[in-house]
């Protein structure tokens, strides 16, 4: 425990005769309080104790200089914390060559009247001691049952870090494998930022290299920058899902360092959940969801298991992707959909349990998985031509190179209600046919030539950074709140009465907001150029400036 601790809690009439820390030193913790009388007791010591003595090992001396000067180097040097000297019976007050070595060498020095035993002084270390590690408990499981409930929540991911940010005095970040962020929570006791792309870069860098149990930390060479640790967030086979970057403005304590762990447990459980778990029943539902009638596609029940399934909120719109391998492959039947080997054939998703070679089996599991982790759901199927998924995601081309690279090309629907799955799916077969004609990937809506397909998700993200750095230094909230009414009233070419009703709002808090936003970007929003870039660099938005929660009046 911290030394100030400690002896603001000795019984009265101890006195601090000298403090090392109030005379420049940093601060000093304590492990453990021992009464020592031997001349040199610095062998049977452990670093950061407090030493009690009633001068016996200068007694002799009578106090003499050279020897307490001595006593008190080799008190430093065993990285001793403080000295308690005790009146009488040797003494009866400090000696003053002590108070001068203690000066010297920056030891604290505290005099103990003879009506206080040593016994008192170390029972009460013990009790405090004991009453700091009850209160680390304390904050542990109360850190923990936080957590437990933040995972049965809505957005699990999202409330995982508000409630370890009650815990922890940081910032936290959880990122996919694509390394983009899917939460973000920063504590109200905070004394760092989250620290500039390129440094989480490194980090994760780092970290993505490595394989089995780990943690990257970096403390950053700033001052106040403070500390960084990354954690990975692993399948069961070890594959990288993710990570959870924390950062603070010191390293974190045990108690700290144990809640972390915990959440650690459960995003990982989170993610194995949605990408992992049982195979062949989740394949039986995609194929049944994607194959089911009208009556049955269109049931609430189906709507919420599938959202469900998908990680996606009940009533969300979600896609089909279909894939298949390309090349010479793409012609050959019973391909099963395993990544990296798009010439591997075998007996299809459905031979898996006729007797298949377990090595067909193994592979076909590792394909699921794959595809799971890609397209962040459980709704993954192997078919003869390669595999099928169902997913809340848009696809975007980061996630369409990640599959290509692999030698695998991809049909991708527009979003669709759940009742509109199996539909989609057989009008998305027929494309299929097309795109294994050509070796290209296809979409439904097909990629009509536009400004943001031209320009590319780097330099849209670029765009967006240089136009919105500004509300980097707001609330994610309310830089959040504050884009989603400027880019409505961006789509409303700039009326305020559509604006208004498009986001809740009364017309004057819209132009409040409005204006707000011009004023901490610098931009001329009169201007129809200034209004067209702004427009394209919104659909660049990162995750950390999505709402949560719709836009209010203030």
């Amino acid at each position: 425990m911290p030394l100030e601790r400690f002896l603001a809690a000795l019984p009265a009439g101890t006195r601090l005769v000298y403090d090392a820390v109030a005379d420049g030193g940093g601060p000093v913790a304590v492990r453990w309080v021992e009464p020592s009388e031997l001349e040199d007791p610095t062998p049977y010591l452990l670093e950061a104790e407090v030493v009690m003595t009633a001068g016996l090992p200068f007694a002799g001396d009578g106090g003499e200089e050279g020897a307490v000067d001595r006593y008190v180097r080799r008190l430093v040097d065993a990285g001793v914390s403080a000295l308690l000297f005790g009146v009488q019976p040797y003494f009866d007050r400090v000696p003053e060559a002590l108070v001068e070595a203690c000066r010297r060498h920056r030891l604290t020095l505290v005099e103990v009247p003879s009506a206080v035993p040593f016994a008192a002084l170390g029972l009460e270390f013990s009790r405090l001691l004991e009453a700091e590690n009850m209160q680390v408990m304390r904050r542990m499981a109360e850190g923990n049952r936080h957590l437990m409930r933040a995972a049965l929540a809505a957005r699990p991911e999202a409330d995982l870090l508000k409630a370890l940010m009650l815990t922890v005095p940081g910032w936290a970040l959880v990122v996919g494998p694509d390394r983009r962020t899917r939460a973000r929570a920063v504590s109200a006791r905070s004394q760092t930022g989250i620290p500039g792309q390129e440094v989480l870069d490194e980090v994760l860098d780092a970290l993505f290299a490595g394989r089995g149990p780990r943690v990257e930390t970096r403390q950053l060479p700033q001052d106040g920058a403070g500390w960084i640790a990354a954690h990975p967030l692993r399948s069961a086979r070890d594959g990288t899902l993710g990570a959870l970057l924390l950062g603070a403005a010191r390293p974190l304590e045990a108690g700290e360092q144990s809640v972390v762990g915990t959440a650690v447990g459960l995003l990982e459980a989170l993610l194995r959940q949605r990408t992992e778990g049982a195979l062949a029943p989740s394949q039986l539902a995609t194929g049944l969801l994607l194959r089911a009638d009208a009556e049955t596609a269109g049931r609430d029940e189906t709507a919420a298991l599938a959202a469900q399934s998908a990680a996606a909120p009940v009533g969300a719109p979600l896609r089909v992707v279909q894939g298949f391998p390309a090349g010479d492959a793409a012609r050959t039947p019973g391909t099963l959909g395993i990544p990296g080997s798009p010439g591997h054939a075998a007996s299809g998703a459905g031979a898996a349990g006729r007797g298949s070679r377990p090595s067909a089996r193994i592979d076909a599991a590792s394909a699921v998985l794959r595809w799971r982790r890609i397209f962040d759901t459980k709704l993954v199927e192997l078919t003869d031509t390669g595999f099928t998924a169902v997913t809340r995601l848009g696809v975007e081309r980061a996630v369409v190179n990640e599959v290509e690279a692999l030698g695998w090309r991809l049909v991708i629907s527009d979003a669709v209600p759940v009742a509109e799955l199996p539909e989609t799916h057989r009008r998305l077969s027929a494309l299929r046919h097309r795109a294994m004609e050509t070796g290209r990937t296809l979409r439904a809506s097909g990629d009509p030539v536009s400004v943001p397909g031209l320009l590319g998700r780097q330099a849209g993200e670029l765009l967006f950074s240089d136009a919105f750095s500004p509300l980097g230094a707001l609330e994610p909230e309310r830089a959040a709140g504050l884009l989603d009414v400027l880019e409505a009233w961006l789509s409303a070419h700039g009326g305020w009465d559509a604006t208004a009703k498009a986001t809740g709002l009364h017309r004057n808090s819209v132009r409040r907001q409005v204006a707000q936003v011009g004023d901490l970007i610098g931009r001329d929003l009169d201007d129809a150029q200034t209004r067209a870039e702004l427009l394209i660099a919104l659909r660049y938005r990162p995750s950390s400036y999505l709402s949560t929660a719709p836009a209010t009046s203030g």
